[in-house]
């Protein structure tokens, strides 16, 4: 979008009338054109909207710490993390555009309405220009509307769901985090290799949108290898005990169990599963197998010595050895002391990407932010060459098939880096049928003026 074009979208918004009887913007600012939430003076202020509660607070919690993290990093406190190793090299530690860099916090509880509501008010109350967090694709999905609606940017945190970049996507919205069918993608090949072709699977599904889709992605990922769907239950979100859920299994002929779930669910069906002796059973002449399509960091430190052997996927883990990778676990490491977790990691660089997209386009107006992010190809922030495509505002980049490691040393490494899967094989055309065939659409860009 030109200069011209926004210049004009800026003055169709009327406010006062003048004692001439000129229409005048209810904001107006000097560079000729408004926006939701202009900083007008020498701070400018971020969202951050995460679980602090619920069962996802624990991903919630280290979102935040990297957030607080990336600010700092932002204002040229500490040693700049992935600053010093992102291929953009606009950010120098002034702030953004200058002004330094404030941020409030909300509690999304995992819950929609709970997370549209403190969403609203930071962008009415506390005046933010960016909204980044969510551990709820449920949460992603509702705050994005919520953005798109007021004229601000929504740069999502953890969100796994097709829907966020697929039926769902907005103009406003832009996700880094890679989604289900990437997992079903990169997982399928190395299940196959690890359990074979002739496998019938039971699914333990979480009833909201990245369940959904997380189950339809893993289901044709496998039967597309051989794979038979015996079954797919839904389960509740925060449901704690899953007895009722896993005690069919035993008698449904599957010798696989797959765990569409995350966070505490996750932890505690999984515990559950191995208490009931699912992984000590030979079913269909094959060992019983559990898989858990999308792993965490704080879900495997949680759930312990049960996710040995269980394969999963992830965005990216701190074990990596790339330069990027590094730079931030030390920076993470030296503040908190304990390494990143995957959400941690692409809310950081989320909020560094939107600063860079704020300096590159030299205006905070959103929708100069979201043409400065459209097709943007960027590498050094720990997941290979990454591009930003403009088509869905999804990020294709490489993605990780973990399993949980046999001989851990340490609380953190509990999960072991099996396969660098690389972009070309998870990557798809963005009306694929999956993210909501040839009537999804971006819609336009709202700057709220």
């Amino acid at each position: 979008m030109t200069k011209s074009n926004l210049t004009r979208r800026g003055v169709l918004r009327t406010g006062a009338v003048t004692g001439a009887g000129l229409a005048l913007p209810t904001i107006f600012t000097s560079g000729a054109y408004a926006f939701t939430n202009e900083p007008t003076g020498s701070t400018v202020k971020l969202g951050f909207n995460v679980p602090q509660s619920g069962p996802y607070a624990d991903e919630g919690l280290d979102e935040l710490r990297a957030q607080q993290l990336a600010v700092e990093h932002l204002n040229g406190v500490g040693d700049g993390g992935m600053l010093n190793t992102f291929s953009s090299k606009v950010l120098d530690g002034t702030g953004i555009l200058g002004k330094k860099v404030e941020f409030v916090t909300g509690d999304t509880q995992t819950k929609s309405d709970a997370a549209r509501a403190s969403a609203k008010s930071m962008i009415e109350k506390d005046g933010v220009v960016m909204i980044n967090g969510g551990s709820s694709s449920g949460v992603a999905v509702a705050v994005q509307g919520l953005c798109q609606e007021a004229g601000i940017i929504f740069m999502a945190g953890l969100t796994h769901s097709n829907d966020t970049t697929g039926k769902d996507r907005k103009a406003n919205g832009f996700r880094h985090f890679f989604n289900a069918y990437m997992s079903g993608a990169a997982l399928a090949p190395v299940l196959q290799k690890a359990y074979g072709s002739d496998r019938r699977a039971y699914h333990l599904t979480a009833d909201y949108t990245w369940g959904y889709t997380q189950q339809e992605s893993i289901a044709a990922s496998t039967e597309a290898l051989g794979w038979e769907t015996v079954n797919n239950v839904l389960t509740p979100v925060g449901a704690g005990d899953f007895s009722s859920y896993i005690a069919p299994v035993l008698n449904s002929g599957a010798d696989v169990l797959i765990l569409n779930h995350y966070g505490g669910d996750m932890i505690n069906s999984l515990t559950q599963a191995v208490q009931f002796g699912l992984r000590d059973k030979m079913v269909n002449g094959k060992q019983f197998e559990i898989v858990v399509p999308l792993y965490s960091e704080l879900m495997a430190e949680g759930a312990g010595e049960n996710i040995k052997g269980v394969y999963g996927s992830m965005n990216w883990n701190w074990q990596l050895q790339d330069e990027g990778t590094k730079a931030f676990v030390k920076s993470f490491g030296e503040k908190y002391g304990r390494p990143p977790s995957n959400s941690a990691h692409t809310c950081y660089v989320q909020t560094l990407l939107y600063a860079d997209a704020v300096t590159r386009a030299g205006a905070f107006n959103p929708c100069a932010v979201a043409e400065a992010l459209e097709g943007f190809e960027f590498d050094g922030m720990g997941n290979g060459p990454t591009l930003y495509r403009a088509d869905d505002h999804q990020c294709f980049k490489d993605v990780l098939v973990m399993k949980g490691a046999d001989n851990p040393t340490t609380k953190f490494d509990t999960l072991e880096v099996v396969e660098i899967t690389p972009r070309a094989q998870v990557e798809y055309p963005s009306n694929h049928p999956m993210f909501g065939g040839d009537e999804a659409s971006l819609g336009q860009c709202n700057d709220g003026a």
